[in-house]
C-alpha cells in the first residue's frame, strides 16, 4: 500500500510571511507577488509599499489564502492581475454577505 505522507503548519493571524515564503507556498515568482500588491489583491502589514524594500515585506497569513486563490483563478482562467484583484474582493464581499446571511437565520 502506498501511503503519502502530508506535512503542514497551522497558520494564525499572529502569522506573518516574508515574501520568499509567500512565493514557495504558491510556486510563484517575486514578480508575480510584487504585481499582486501593485494591483492592492494582498497587502504587506503594516508598511508603505514601496518596491524598493520588498525583503522587508511581510505578509498577514490571510494574504497566503488569497494569493493561493489569485494562483488558481489565473492557472485555470486566465485571467489578469487586475482581474484577480477584482474577483478576490468580489469572492471577500460574497462571503461576508454569505456570513451576514446566516446570522439571520
Amino acid at each position: 500500500m502506498n501511503q503519502n505522507i502530508l506535512e503542514g503548519i497551522l497558520l494564525d493571524d499572529k502569522v506573518e510571511l516574508t515574501i520568499d515564503e509567500l512565493c514557495r507556498a504558491c510556486s510563484s515568482s517575486e514578480d508575480w507577488v510584487i504585481g499582486l500588491v501593485e494591483e492592492g489583491a494582498i497587502e504587506p502589514v503594516g508598511q508603505q509599499v514601496i518596491r524598493a524594500q520588498v525583503a522587508q515585506w511581510r505578509f498577514p497569513a490571510s494574504s497566503l489564502k488569497r494569493a493561493q486563490v489569485a494562483r488558481r483563478l489565473q492557472r485555470d482562467l486566465d485571467i489578469n492581475l487586475s482581474g484577480i484583484a477584482l474577483a478576490l474582493d468580489l469572492l471577500n464581499e460574497i462571503e461576508l454577505l454569505k456570513s451576514r446571511l446566516r446570522s439571520y437565520e
